[in-house]
């Protein structure tokens, strides 16, 4: 299966608005405190004046396995996959031409969803679009004891809202990608350019991950507060970390999705619908109001 249910914690202050707000969105009353949380996930630990709520529907994608289904679905439905292929020019008009490293292609509509590379790629197209592309170190912590209840698989998701010896933004996810280490992350990360995130001098602080070793101290104590394993990903950034899923000012039959700063997987489904429908020309299944190129200044500039 792509998809587990772990259920969900949100960590935060008794009585703060953000997470009251949570709390109605996800349309549950149950609050724990310190001791019933530790009662029914030993791994996890509060401090005086906060609490947790709980939220049975969350859990996890795994990501690898979700993409290969989709791109199974695709191809039985006559797409063609084409990977490893730099896009190096694209020429807008009634049809489109884009140029690759492998050759040329052109079709009457376009979607671009490139991620980080969406800056570089429209703005040869006349868009200064406001994305951030964002090194972020993807972080494992070892049990101390491996297979113990107190961390591990049977732990819930959670998501930390400005506890009070950790900021706004730590997350973390049970033991299921590499048997006896939990993932726990910040939600923030350092600007980088995509063509160089795997070049860093020797060296280079990593605020971060200093901080997360804090938080498993004070939150985690079952997992070493050192990292087992740190990767990276990235994420592209817009000011508001709302998506960016419009078309082209000036070149309708060009769609483009980007910006899903950090939170967009999950909606790939919804998302890859609605600019399907842009392309199509069709009204879109839900409002795209919210997403519009044109909500940011001056992402207009003149066009070659």
């Amino acid at each position: 299966p792509g998809h587990r249910r772990t259920g969900l914690v949100v960590l935060g202050p008794a009585g703060d608005p953000e997470l009251e707000g949570c709390r109605r969105s996800l349309g549950t009353d149950q609050v724990l405190d310190a001791t019933v949380l530790a009662r029914r996930f030993p791994g996890l630990r509060l401090h005086a004046g906060e609490v947790a709520v709980w939220d049975g529907t969350g859990g996890v994608l795994f990501a690898d396995r979700a993409l290969r289904a989709v791109q199974d679905v695709f191809r039985r439905h006559g797409g063609t996959l084409r990977d490893g292929e730099k896009v190096l020019r694209i020429e807008p008009g009634a049809v489109l031409t884009v140029t690759t490293t492998a050759g040329v292609y052109r079709a009457p509509r376009l979607i671009i969803a490139a991620g980080a590379w969406t800056g570089a790629l429209v703005a040869p197209l006349g868009l200064r679009l406001p994305l951030q592309p964002l090194r972020i170190n993807v972080c494992y912590w070892r049990e101390k004891e491996p297979g113990s209840p107190s961390a591990g698989r049977a732990s819930p998701c959670f998501m930390a809202l400005g506890l009070s010896r950790a900021p706004h933004g730590v997350y973390g996810l049970p033991a299921l990608e590499y048997p006896g280490l939990v993932k726990v992350c910040y939600h923030h990360g350092s600007p980088t350019d995509p063509e160089e995130r795997d070049r860093l001098p020797p060296g280079t602080p990593h605020p971060d991950v200093a901080l997360l070793s804090s938080f498993i101290s004070s939150y985690l104590p079952g997992l070493e507060p050192r990292p087992a394993v740190v990767e990276t990903c990235l994420y592209t950034n817009t000011p508001d970390e709302d998506f960016i899923l419009d078309r082209h000012p000036k070149f309708s039959n060009i769609i483009i999705g980007a910006g899903f700063s950090g939170h967009g997987f999950k909606l790939a489904p919804v998302v890859g619908k609605l600019l399907c429908e842009l392309s199509l020309g069709e009204e879109p299944s839900h409002s795209t109001a919210p997403f519009t190129i044109t909500r940011f200044p001056g992402v207009l500039r003149a066009v070659l």
